[in-house]
C-alpha cells in the first residue's frame, strides 16, 4: 500500500442523503480532530464505519438515550476498541444521559464535546479505548481484540437466559438483540473463532456482528497475514452470513439488518467492505490506521468532504438534534412501553418482579446464605473442589442468577448444577453451560454474561488460567464479579506430570490489581469462600480448589472459617501461650494448610510457642486495617514459615529475610503425590526442621 490518496467519490445521491452525509461526517471529523490534538490514536476506522454506526443508532438500535441502563435495550459493543472515536461521537450526537453507579442522572451528557476534546487525556471520560464504568453508554471494556466480540456472546446468551426465565404470555420483558462491530483483527484473534464457534452451536439468533474488512492492519495489507475466507468460515460455524460491498451504502445497511432481525434460527454476520481513512489522503493506507491524519491531511479531509477546513469539533446546527430526536422517538416510547408492562407484570407475577427488580439492583435474595452447608471434622475430609460443588448446590436453588460450567471439565471440576438443565438451542433455561474446550472465550463470555445482571461462574483446570488471562484481567478491571473456579491446584495432580502441575499461576493471578484470588484450606473455608465470592458486586474471584482430599479441620479446637473474610487469621496458638508473642508462624494455605497444622501440632508438643495462620486471600489481608495485620502476623516475629505447593514470588513479604519457604522451585514431575511431596519437601518433618531454623536465624 502507498501512502498516495485514491480517487475520491462521494457516496451516491441513492446511498445517502444530503442530511445523512452531514451527520456522517460530523462523526469522521470529530474523530479526526480529537486524534489530531491528542496527537495518538486511530482515526481511519472511525472515518470508515461512520456510516454503519449511522445507520445502526440512527434507525436500528433499541435504546433510550435518556435512561441508558434500561434492561431491555439493545447492546452495541465496539470490539474494535482503537476505534473508540466513533463510539465517543455517536454518544454525543445521540445525546446520551449520564447516569451515576447506582443509576441516577447527574444532570450531565455522557460525552459533551469537551470531553471528546480531551480524548484519551488522564482522567477524561474519552480514554483511548472504551471502558465500562467510566463512561455511560459504554456496555463493556474492550482491550485486547477479541474480547469485546466474545463478550457479546454472553450478553446474548444472556437475554436467552433472561427470557426464558422472566417471560410470560403477553409479557416479553427480554427480547433485545446484541450488535458488535469487529474488525480483521478481531477476526484474527483466537478467541472469537471459539465465541463464534459456541454461538453458531447454540443459535443464539438475536446475536449480529458487523464486521468491518477493510483489509489493513498495521503492518501493512492484511495480505501478508490473514488470507482466509472469514465468510465461509462463520457459515461453517452455522451462522447466516450477509454482504455489504460499501460501508457508505445505508440502504444495503438497512436491509442488511433487516434480514438480521427477520432470523430466528442462527446468529448474523455482516461483512461490509469499507476503505479505512475514507476520504483522507491516507485512504486505503495502514498509516491511516494508528496515526493521525496532521494537520495537513486533516484540512485536506475536510475539503474533501466539503467541510469547513478552519473549524475544528464543529457540529453543524441540527445535526444533534436529528440524530438524536430519531433515536429518541424510536426508544424512548419502547422503554415507556416496557416499564408499563413491568408495571402489570409486578401483579400478575410479584415474585418475578421482586426478583427482576434485585437483579437490576445487583442483589441477591434476602436469606440465601442461610442454605451455606457446613462440614464436621474429619481427618479423611474431601477435596476442595468436592466441597466446592457441595456448597455450589446447596447455593443453586436459592440464587436463580447462578449460571455457569467449565470448559469440558465439570465431571472433574465438580460445578455442574445437580438436576438442573443444559443451557443448549432446545432448553434457554438451563443453568449448566457447556463452553466445550474454549478457555479464553468461556471467560468472555461469562464477563459479557455478568454485564447482563446474571452471577455466572466458570471452571477448568488451575493450570490452564494461562489461556484465560486477558479475561479475568478485564473483570477484574470492569469490576464485574465473575466468579472463576479452578481445580486441580498443585502437584496434587500427581501422574498428569508438570505440564499439569501448575506452579507460577497462583502468583500470576496474585498479580492482578482487583482479582480475589482465594485458595482455601479446608471444606468450611470453601463454604466461606462461596460466600465471599457472590456477596462480592465489584470484585470477581478465583476459587482455588484441589483434587486430592484435604482433612476437615476440627474447628472447636481451631478457630472459625470465617477468617477467610479478612484474608489471613490466627488458625491456632498454642495451648498455653497466653498474651506471648509465637517464637514461629506457619502459614498455609489450601492443600498444604493441613500439613502446617500437623507440624504446628509437633513444635507444640516441643514446648516451641507456635502459631498457625491460615492465608487463603492475600487480596482480603491487605484490605485489613494496620491493627488486623499485626495481630495476624506481628512485626516482631521474625521466625516464618510458608507451606505452599506452588511457586515462591511473592511470598517474601510475609515470611521476611529470616523465615522459610517450603515451596516449587522447579517444575514437579510425574509420580503419585506421597513420593512428590517428599521430593519437594512437603512433609510435617521438613516443616518442623524449617520452623527451628528459622527461630535461630531470627534470634
Amino acid at each position: 500500500m502507498t501512502d498516495s490518496a485514491p480517487t475520491f467519490h462521494p457516496p451516491a445521491a441513492d446511498m445517502q442523503s444530503h442530511d445523512d452525509r452531514l451527520a456522517i461526517d460530523t462523526i469522521r471529523t470529530l474523530a479526526m480532530d480529537a486524534v489530531q490534538k491528542a496527537n495518538s490514536g486511530h482515526p481511519g476506522t472511525p472515518m470508515a464505519l461512520a456510516p454503519v454506526a449511522y445507520a445502526l443508532w440512527r434507525d436500528v438500535l433499541r435504546t433510550d438515550p435518556a435512561c441508558p441502563d434500561w434492561p431491555n435495550r439493545d447492546r452495541f459493543v465496539l470490539s474494535v476498541g482503537h476505534a473508540s472515536m466513533l463510539l465517543y461521537a455517536v454518544l454525543h450526537l445521540a445525546g446520551v444521559e449520564e447516569i451515576d453507579a447506582d443509576g441516577a442522572k447527574t444532570g450531565k451528557p455522557a460525552v459533551s464535546l469537551a470531553d471528546i476534546e480531551q480524548f484519551r487525556q488522564l482522567d477524561s471520560k474519552t480514554p483511548g479505548h472504551p471502558e465500562y464504568r467510566m463512561t455511560t453508554g459504554v456496555e463493556t471494556t474492550t482491550g485486547p481484540l477479541g474480547q469485546g466480540v466474545a463478550n457479546s456472546v454472553g450478553m446474548a446468551m444472556a437475554e436467552q437466559s433472561l427470557a426464558a426465565h422472566f417471560n410470560r404470555d403477553e409479557f416479553p420483558l427480554f427480547d433485545h438483540n446484541v450488535y458488535a462491530l469487529c474488525g480483521d483483527g478481531d477476526m484474527m484473534e483466537g478467541v472469537s473463532g471459539e465465541a463464534a464457534s459456541l454461538a453458531g452451536h447454540l443459535r443464539l439468533s438475536n446475536l449480529c456482528w458487523i464486521y468491518d474488512s477493510n483489509t489493513i492492519s498495521i503492518e501493512g495489507s492484511t495480505q501478508i497475514a490473514f488470507t482466509e475466507d472469514v465468510g465461509a468460515r462463520f457459515a461453517a460455524y452455522g451462522w447466516q452470513v450477509l454482504h455489504v460491498d460499501d460501508a457508505n451504502d445505508l440502504p444495503a445497511l438497512h436491509a442488511a439488518f433487516a434480514r438480521f432481525r427477520e432470523t430466528t434460527d442462527r446468529p448474523t454476520l455482516i461483512i461490509v467492505r469499507s476503505v479505512i481513512g475514507w476520504g483522507s489522503p491516507r485512504a486505503g493506507s495502514a498509516k491511516a490506521h494508528g496515526e493521525p491524519l496532521g494537520e495537513d491531511g486533516v484540512r485536506a479531509t475536510k475539503a474533501a468532504y466539503g467541510w469547513p477546513q478552519d473549524k475544528a469539533f464543529y457540529v453543524p446546527d441540527g445535526v444533534k438534534e436529528a440524530f438524536s430526536g430519531a433515536i429518541d422517538a424510536r426508544g424512548r416510547p419502547l422503554r415507556e412501553a416496557w416499564e408499563g408492562m413491568v408495571e402489570r407484570y409486578r401483579a400478575v407475577y410479584p415474585a418475578l418482579a421482586k426478583e427482576l427488580d434485585l437483579l437490576r439492583g445487583g442483589r441477591l435474595p434476602e436469606g440465601w446464605q442461610d442454605a451455606l452447608p457446613s462440614f464436621p471434622a474429619d481427618a479423611k475430609g474431601m477435596a476442595s473442589r468436592e466441597a466446592g460443588g457441595k456448597v455450589l448446590n446447596a447455593l443453586a436453588p436459592h440464587v436463580p442468577a447462578l449460571i455457569g460450567g467449565a470448559a469440558d471439565l465439570s465431571p472433574s471440576t465438580k460445578t455442574e448444577i445437580t438436576g438442573a438443565p443444559s443451557f443448549s438451542p432446545e432448553d434457554r433455561a438451563g443453568r449448566n453451560l457447556h463452553f466445550g474446550v474454549r478457555e479464553h472465550a468461556m471467560g468472555a463470555i461469562a464477563n459479557g454474561m455478568a454485564l447482563s445482571y446474571l452471577r455466572p461462574y466458570t471452571a477448568t483446570f488451575l493450570v490452564f488460567a494461562d489461556y484465560m488471562r486477558a479475561p479475568i484481567r478485564l473483570a477484574a478491571i470492569m469490576e464485574v464479579p465473575t466468579v472463576f473456579v479452578f481445580t486441580h491446584d498443585s502437584i496434587g495432580v500427581g501422574e498428569d506430570g508438570p505440564t499439569h502441575q501448575p506452579i507460577e499461576h497462583l502468583a500470576t493471578l496474585r498479580a492482578i490489581p482487583g482479582l480475589d484470588t482465594i485458595r482455601p484450606g479446608d471444606a468450611n473455608e470453601v463454604a466461606v469462600a462461596w460466600r465471599l465470592a457472590l456477596e462480592s458486586t465489584h470484585t470477581p474471584t478465583a476459587l482455588i480448589l484441589s483434587r486430592q482430599a484435604i482433612p476437615t479441620l476440627d474447628r472447636e479446637e481451631l478457630t472459625s472459617a470465617e477468617g477467610v473474610a479478612r484474608g489471613a487469621y490466627v488458625l491456632a496458638d498454642c495451648p498455653g501461650a497466653g498474651d506471648a508473642d509465637p517464637e514461629v508462624i506457619l502459614i498455609g494455605t489450601g492443600s498444604e494448610l493441613p500439613l502446617a497444622v500437623e507440624a504446628w501440632r509437633s513444635l507444640c508438643d516441643e514446648g516451641v510457642r507456635a502459631r498457625v495462620v491460615s492465608m487463603p486471600s492475600w487480596y482480603r489481608f491487605e484490605k485489613q486495617d494496620a491493627a488486623w495485620r499485626e495481630s495476624v502476623l506481628p512485626r516482631a516475629v521474625r521466625a516464618r514459615v510458608v507451606v505452599e505447593q506452588a511457586g515462591s514470588l511473592g511470598w517474601d513479604r510475609y515470611v521476611g529475610m529470616d523465615g522459610a519457604m517450603v515451596t516449587m522451585s522447579t517444575f514437579g514431575a510425574s509420580a503419585p503425590l506421597a513420593k512428590l511431596q517428599e521430593k519437594f519437601g512437603f512433609t510435617r518433618d521438613n516443616v518442623v526442621k524449617l520452623a527451628h531454623e528459622a527461630i535461630a536465624k531470627s534470634r
